[in-house]
């Protein structure tokens, strides 16, 4: 199978969801189809002020409906899709997998300035019938957090058991349960901090400069800079070493050239650039009173907080997970950290299997265990 999500690249997350050509899909079964859908979701204020005419959301969802079951929202990372049960997760979502869809509901939809579905820079404007295009006002993870609550609440899920996801889908998720803290049993980001550190933010910026000077090309190589950053030198060391192509390339170079060709076949800059520009201006405790007293937030409602770390990842590396459960200590959560190991760095959460499939099903359980009272009261 081929996965798609931070860096590595998918064939079935490269279609638009089904409906989106055509609009909204108002027949689509709510709950359980396992297939592509689209909904629309009317107008939509976003942090800046800004009023976008018609929120459009695809989606999947598979298992049991909130009427029968709990229920799990999966968040993808900067180019991923909706299809998480069907492409970039799919090992971990299913009967009989981690999160086990003969026992719960697993929704994930296409973010918010997402490039497969969701509304976003390749929407039509309805006031002018053309993509927004480089018009596509800024984004925050608050906001899309707000949009992910726009379709939980349109599909009847006023309750999560777990939300989780990877990289920007681990700060949408901590957004989601900040958003409406009495709401979530448990949240799981995985190489996700509390705040985008300087660092990353200057990687951002090199990757957003390249695509704005130099178009398609730039977009290629922002794609190659992030890789850089997705893996970890031992795993490039053992995949590539100094061995060269036919060509005289090092092979380490056709494989950037690769990953730099497939984005701008299934991606678009613009996309790209308000994806970046969200995880830029994450900030779980920006107007609420920092970090610790954000978290606090999620005492009262008995949230759960598992932040998990990959051992090698130099992008949001583990001190940043730690630092992130130390301050949900601090703020009297029950918060605990996890680590996976691997020599993929920040990309783990897109291979290390059974190691994800362990740390998922325990942070399931374990609420599991309480939801059923936790839902009889709520």
């Amino acid at each position: 199978m081929t996965l798609s999500g931070e860096g590595v690249a998918g064939t079935p997350a490269s279609r638009p969801a089904e409906g989106t050509q055509d609009g909204p899909d108002p027949g689509a079964p709510a709950h359980g189809s396992g297939r592509l859908r689209s909904i629309g979701l009317g107008v939509f204020a976003l942090e800046a002020g800004v009023l976008l005419p018609a929120l459009t959301a695809a989606y999947r969802h598979d298992g049991p409906g909130p009427e029968t079951a709990p229920q799990v929202l999966v968040i993808h990372a900067l180019t991923g899709s909706a299809d998480a049960a069907g492409d970039w997760w799919a090992p971990l979502i299913g009967p009989g997998r981690a999160l086990d869809t003969r026992q719960v509901g697993v929704l994930s939809a296409n973010l918010l300035g997402g490039r497969y579905g969701s509304t976003g820079p390749l929407s039509p404007d309805p006031e002018t019938g053309r993509p927004y295009g480089a018009d596509f006002p800024d984004l925050t993870t608050r906001d899309q957090a707000r949009a992910q609550w726009a379709l939980l609440d349109a599909l009847d899920i006023d309750r999560l058991a777990l939300v989780t996801g990877g990289s920007l889908g681990g700060m949408v998720a901590l957004e989601v349960a900040l958003e409406r803290p009495g709401q979530v049993a448990a949240v799981l980001p995985i190489a996700a901090p509390a705040a985008t550190g300087a660092m990353s933010i200057a990687w951002n910026r090199i990757q957003v400069a390249l695509i704005e000077r130099l178009g398609e090309d730039g977009l290629a190589l922002a794609r190659q800079l992030a890789m850089t950053t997705y893996r970890s030198e031992t795993d490039f060391d053992e995949r590539f070493g100094r061995e060269l192509e036919a060509d005289g390339r090092p092979r380490v170079v056709s494989y950037l050239d690769h990953q730099g060709r497939k984005l701008v076949e299934r991606f678009d800059g613009d996309s790209y650039r308000v994806l970046v520009g969200a995880m830029d201006r994450h900030d779980i405790g920006r107007e609420r009173g920092g970090i610790e007293d954000a978290l606090g937030l999620l005492v009262a409602g008995g949230t759960r907080l598992t932040g998990l770390g990959i051992a090698g990842d130099i992008l949001y590396g583990p001190a940043q997970v730690r630092a992130l459960v130390a301050a949900g200590e601090r703020a009297g959560l029950v918060a605990i950290y996890r680590e996976v190991n691997s020599t993929k760095g920040h990309d783990a959460f897109l291979v290390e299997w059974p190691q994800l499939t362990e740390i998922l099903r325990s942070a399931l359980d374990e609420v599991l265990i309480l939801e059923p009272t936790q839902r009889a009261a709520s």
